[in-house]
C-alpha cells in the first residue's frame, strides 16, 4: 500500500509538470512583461557599462574617448603589481571583510538563539524592531552618529576618561580605525542577519529539546548539541554566500568615516579605485584595479557555489 501511495503521488507530480509545460506561450506573456522593466534596468546599468573594461588596457584620454585611445595591453596591471600600496590595500580589504563576516556571523547566531528564548511576544517584537532598525538606515546618516559618539569630545571618550583609560582618537588612529569599522558594521547588520538563523531555529523539532530536558540536559547543552547542529546547514550556506563579498569591505561606510590619517589601515579596494579614478583621474589604472577585483570576486563566487553544493547539497546559483 505504501509503494502504491508513493507511485500515485509521483504520477500526480508528473502530471502537474506536464500541464505546466504544456501551457501556451501566450499565457506567460504577462509574467515576461512584469520582468521587462527590471531586465531593461539591469541591461542599462550593469551590462552596458561593462564596455568600459576596455579602458584597463588603454591609456584612456577622455577627449579621445574609448575608441580612439591608445591600447597598451597589460601595462596598468604590471604597474599595479609593482606598487607597494596595492598589497597593503588588498590586506586591508581582506582583514576588514573577514572581521565583518566572522564577527557578524557569530553575533547574528548568538542573538537569534537568545531572541528565540524570549516567550513574551510583545517584548520579542520590541527587541526585534529596535535591533533591525539600523539596517535600514544609510551610512550617510549612521556615520554622523558614529562620529559624534567616538570623537574626542563624544560620550565614548568621556567614559574612557572617567574610568582612567584616557581619550582615544578612534577616527585618526591606524590602530583603532579598523576595529571601529568592523564593530560598527556588526552593530548595524547583526539584527537583520539573524532573521535567517532565527528561521533555522524554528525549523528544529521541539521534541528534541523536550526529550533532552527530560533527560536532565541544561540549556547550554541543548543549544550545543541540538540547536547549533540543527542550524549548521544554514550557517554553512550563509558562510559560503558571504565568501563572494570578501573583497567588498563596505565603500559607503569607510568613505564616510575615514580620512588621510588612516589610509594605511582603512583604505580598501573600493575606496582606492574611487580615489585613483575620480579624484586623481587615473581612469585606466583604476579600471585595471577594479577589473582585477571583479575577476577575483567571480572566482570566489564560483568556489563558494561548489563549496555550498558539497557541504549542504544546495547551490547559490
Amino acid at each position: 500500500m505504501k509503494e502504491m501511495a508513493i507511485k500515485s503521488k509521483a504520477a500526480r507530480s508528473a502530471g502537474t509538470v506536464r500541464r505546466l509545460e504544456g501551457r501556451p506561450l501566450s499565457s506567460q506573456v504577462m509574467y515576461h512583461l512584469m520582468m521587462f522593466p527590471g531586465m531593461v534596468f539591469l541591461l542599462i546599468f550593469s551590462f552596458v557599462p561593462m564596455f568600459g573594461i576596455i579602458m584597463a588596457f588603454q591609456d584612456y584620454v577622455p577627449a579621445k574617448g574609448i575608441l580612439q585611445s591608445e591600447f597598451v595591453g597589460l601595462k596598468h596591471f604590471q604597474y599595479m603589481f609593482s606598487l607597494p600600496d596595492v598589497g597593503r590595500i588588498f590586506t586591508n580589504t581582506l582583514m576588514i571583510a573577514l572581521g565583518k563576516i566572522l564577527l557578524g556571523t557569530v553575533a547574528a547566531i548568538v542573538f537569534a538563539i537568545l531572541l528565540n528564548e524570549i516567550r513574551i511576544t510583545v517584548m520579542k517584537k520590541f527587541v526585534q524592531t529596535i535591533v533591525y532598525l539600523p539596517h535600514f538606515l544609510s551610512w550617510v546618516v549612521l556615520a554622523a552618529v558614529v562620529v559624534n559618539m567616538v570623537n574626542l569630545d563624544g560620550p565614548v571618550n568621556q567614559f574612557l576618561a572617567a574610568v582612567g583609560i584616557g581619550k582615544i582618537n578612534f577616527l585618526g588612529s591606524n590602530v583603532w580605525f579598523r576595529p571601529l569599522i568592523v564593530l560598527t558594521d556588526v552593530w548595524k547588520e547583526f539584527g537583520y542577519n539573524s532573521i535567517v538563523y532565527l528561521a533555522a531555529i524554528t525549523a528544529i523539532d521541539p521534541g528534541l529539546h523536550e526529550a533532552a530536558a527530560m533527560d536532565g540536559a541544561t540549556w547550554w547543552k541543548r543549544v550545543w548539541h541540538i540547536t547549533l547542529p540543527g542550524m549548521l546547514p544554514v550557517i554553512l550556506l550563509m558562510a559560503a554566500m558571504n565568501l563572494t563579498s570578501i573583497l567588498s569591505a563596505g565603500f559607503d561606510q569607510i568613505y564616510n568615516l575615514y580620512s588621510p590619517m588612516v589610509y594605511q589601515t582603512g583604505d580598501v579596494l573600493d575606496t582606492y579605485v574611487y580615489r585613483m579614478g575620480l579624484i586623481s583621474r587615473q581612469y585606466s589604472f583604476s579600471t585595471a584595479v577594479g577589473l582585477l577585483r571583479s575577476v577575483v570576486g567571480m572566482i570566489l563566487m564560483v568556489s563558494a557555489n561548489e563549496l555550498t553544493k558539497r557541504f549542504t547539497d544546495q547551490k547559490i546559483f
